[in-house]
């Protein structure tokens, strides 16, 4: 990585000052890797009724079935408390279960102990999250995505990387106002000699982006041709961790496949290094490089953490056991584009490490152009008024 010292370098907390926590479900039922299981498990909800409903549905301080609250902004569940629910579930929406793991989720306040409102009103097809991770040796120190990150409760037997703050890209929907220190863009159109986008800046702090000791820190260059080398490699992280355009793949050789079929439901997952291959019990999957096999988030294997969220056995009687009872064919197929793209991040760590900075643009420089520290406003949301959004029990919220 760059050979600046932390002191040299500025926190992302600043740069991109307004972060929120990700929203905390308190409750794990309401997402799964199908939206079929989804609709299911609502359905059997709604279809219980009194001590049963409310065993179901999993009680919090936070959440009972007589919580009331308003929808969240955009989305089309009901607002009726939940002892009186009835009908279809809000339809599914993608979100980041975990580390390179897109699962679907019940977009129904009601279910979910703290949804971040504020981060739903600017969530849409232009906007992009970078979310801080716990450092770790290897693991990175930021990821990039396009769909929402979430917190499930924690789990004794499965493993997981949890996301830290989110920092959205943008502070309005439609791409609007940057979420950025204000001065920030100003300042390095005139130190490159050209202006960069928010999105080029993104592209610059994934490529650089390390842990300090008082959080993530973004090394910042005046050099324009470090710049250009540098964003590029970040966009081309970006593609690979967003997962929303053309499918990534590996050249021919080293792309992997099923070489023999997974079992219905395989228990045991295991990695063969010196035959690179991914064992789902009998199941084999090749090539498999070892640097996707040992890529880490948080300190976590991303494919241990990935296939567990699958096949753990949940208790019986519960909404979580009402999922697919067989492997489904589209988890293959995630499964090895995931490889594929954890292989192809693995290959740009040696790029990242060519990214020396010798004379960075210093927090020093950052407080005497008036970046920093940002204003007090930047750090918090902005107004988002275009639309009304419905409160508890069908009345019209106020924002």
């Amino acid at each position: 990585m760059p050979s600046v010292t932390h002191d040299d370098a500025p926190l992302l907390a600043d740069l991109m000052p307004w972060a929120v926590a990700p929203p905390r479900l308190g409750r794990g039922w309401p997402t799964a890797p199908d939206p079929a299981s989804l609709k299911a498990r609502w359905d059997a909800l709604v279809k219980a009724e009194g001590p049963d409903r409310e065993a179901l549905f999993g009680v919090t301080r936070a959440r009972t079935l007589h919580s009331a609250v308003g929808q969240l902004p955009g989305q089309s569940s009901g607002t009726v408390r939940l002892a009186r629910a009835s009908g279809p579930c809000a339809e599914p929406v993608r979100v980041m279960h975990g580390p390179f793991d897109e699962q679907w989720l019940i977009p129904d306040h009601r279910l979910i102990d703290a949804a971040r409102p504020e981060l739903w009103r600017v969530t849409d097809e232009r906007q992009v999250f970078a979310v801080e991770q716990a450092p770790a040796p290897d693991g990175p120190p930021l990821l990039i995505t396009s769909t929402l990150p979430v917190v499930l409760p924690q789990s004794k037997t499965v493993p997981t990387a949890r996301p830290g703050r989110i920092h959205p890209l943008y502070r309005r929907p439609e791409g609007r106002e940057p979420n950025l220190a204000p001065g920030l863009l100003d300042l390095l159109a005139k130190r490159l000699g050209y202006s960069p986008t928010p999105l080029d800046v993104l592209a610059w702090t994934v490529a650089v982006a390390r842990p300090g000791p008082r959080g993530c820190t973004v090394p910042l260059t005046p050099d324009p041709e470090l710049w250009a080398r540098g964003t590029e490699l970040g966009h081309r992280m970006l593609w690979l961790m967003r997962r929303d355009g053309e499918r990534p793949k590996l050249p021919g050789g080293r792309r992997p496949y099923v070489r023999s079929p997974l079992p219905s439901r395989p228990l045991e997952l295991r990695y063969d290094r010196d035959e690179e291959t991914l064992h789902l019990d009998e199941g084999r999957i090749s090539p498999v490089p070892p640097a996707a096999w040992d890529f880490e988030v948080g300190g976590v294997r991303v494919l241990d953490q990935w296939f567990t969220t699958r096949t753990t056995q949940p208790a019986p009687g519960t909404l979580e056991s009402i999922r697919p009872t067989t492997w489904p064919q589209p988890w293959t197929s995630d499964l090895l584009e995931v490889i594929t793209v954890l292989s192809l991040l693995a290959e740009l760590r040696p790029q990242q490490a060519e990214l020396t900075i010798e004379s960075p643009i210093t927090p020093d420089d950052l407080r005497k152009a008036g970046v920093l520290p940002p204003p007090t406003a930047s750090r918090q949301p902005a107004s988002v008024l275009d639309h009304h959004e419905e409160g508890p029990e069908g009345q019209v919220a106020l924002i």
